[in-house]
């Protein structure tokens, strides 16, 4: 339809030929194709996947954040052919994928598939949970959330830290290489991944992940057990996602929480191989003094050493050329286009409260002297 009206504003263009009139067609020509991409992309299939691994000590909390989810979808409904699925291991050995639906107010769970000793960490098993996903629910677009515990970009049976992306023990935590690698074999190209797990707004992580989500939602630090608040955030979630409303929902269940502590951002991970260019720049010319500027830079976790330190805090303290930081915090506002935070974060590992005082909203274990991170640092990105 759309191409049948541009082809006639263009014959009436010729026929009665004038600048002015060129003009007017090409800006209605624009019109109707802005219209008609925003009423497609407003209209077209888009499924969200929720998808919670076994991890014992939060599977209680990963019912009631479901539970929750479809408090919010009762509320709000499902419009324009949207679609929810979860994927939900109810033991170490069994889980099931089913979807959530809703017909006036009402909310049902449709059973589509048992798993029996899901693999959940290889490439080829991911790949097997993300194609049931695309077969179920084929769409235009798809966004995930997942659940579990973490620890940013630090990679499976790293040294004494005690959580990962996935559950309490090392059979049942998945490395994001593996993620990244299973949604390219599969062919999704997600809109979000909303890691409801610590650690994860981490520059490292969104490096890794930035060939397959456009966003990525995450904390830079610890998350409390009862994750995010879907019955606030979860309408957000859905259609076309609005990212400032997640941050914004976050922060104000959280400042009233009784343990009213944790951080959110929302990192564009289209921005990341730019920021990389200017951050390879001032690694270049600055050497970062690590025993005289470590102790005053913002650290975002409970670790011993630090593992995650605040990254536009530790860019500001290395960098003196006000043209290359000018460059590097325009940037940096392009890659956190939105970040909120309480006053104090809290480390379970430590069971201290740490203020915050510098912010950017995503983290870097850069000048890390952890020895689990500089291993990895000479193998974990070659």
């Amino acid at each position: 339809m759309v191409a049948v009206l541009l082809f006639s504003f263009f014959v009436i263009a010729m026929k009665n030929f004038s600048f002015r009139n060129l003009f007017a067609c090409v800006f209605v020509c624009m019109a109707l194709i802005c219209c008609s991409d925003a009423k497609n992309r407003d209209t077209s299939p888009r499924t969200l996947f929720m998808y919670y691994p076994w991890s014992s000590n939060l599977t209680g909390y990963f019912l009631d954040n479901i539970a929750d989810m479809e408090e919010a979808i009762a509320v709000r409904g499902l419009h324009h052919n949207e679609r929810v699925l979860v994927y939900f291991a109810t033991s170490g050995s069994k889980a099931e994928l089913f979807e959530i639906t809703c017909k006036k107010g009402k909310i049902q769970r449709k059973t589509l598939k048992y798993y029996e000793n899901p693999d959940v960490t290889t490439v080829e098993g991911l790949s097997s949970i993300f194609g049931d996903l695309r077969s179920y629910a084929p769409a235009d677009y798809y966004s995930t959330i997942i659940g579990g515990h973490g620890t940013g970009w630090l990679p499976v049976g790293t040294q004494d830290l005690l959580r990962y992306f996935g559950g309490l023990e090392e059979r049942y935590q998945t490395d994001i290489k593996t993620l990244a690698d299973a949604l390219l074999d599969v062919g999704i190209h997600l809109e979000y991944i909303l890691f409801d797990d610590c650690y994860m707004a981490s520059f490292e992580v969104a490096e890794v992940l930035k060939d397959v989500t456009d966003f990525l939602i995450a904390s830079t630090s610890e998350v409390m057990a009862v994750g995010m608040p879907y019955k606030v955030i979860g309408a957000s979630l859905l259609g076309e996602p609005d990212y400032r409303g997640v941050c914004n929902g976050f922060l104000e269940f959280y400042s009233s929480y009784r343990n009213p502590w944790g951080t959110l951002s929302v990192i564009d991970c289209r921005e990341v191989e730019n920021m990389c260019v200017i951050t390879a720049e001032i690694d270049r010319w600055f050497v970062f003094d690590y025993e005289n500027l470590e102790p005053y830079l913002q650290d975002l976790d409970g670790y011993t050493p630090t593992v995650f330190y605040d990254f536009g805090n530790y860019y500001s303290t290395i960098c003196n050329d006000s043209a290359l930081f000018l460059s590097f915090s325009s940037q940096l506002e392009r890659l956190v286009p939105y970040c909120v935070h309480t006053d104090y974060i809290y480390s379970g590992i430590t069971g201290e409260l740490t203020k915050i005082e510098y912010f950017s909203g995503i983290t870097t274990s850069v000048p890390s002297r952890h020895p689990a991170v500089n291993w990895k640092k000479q193998n974990y990105f070659d």
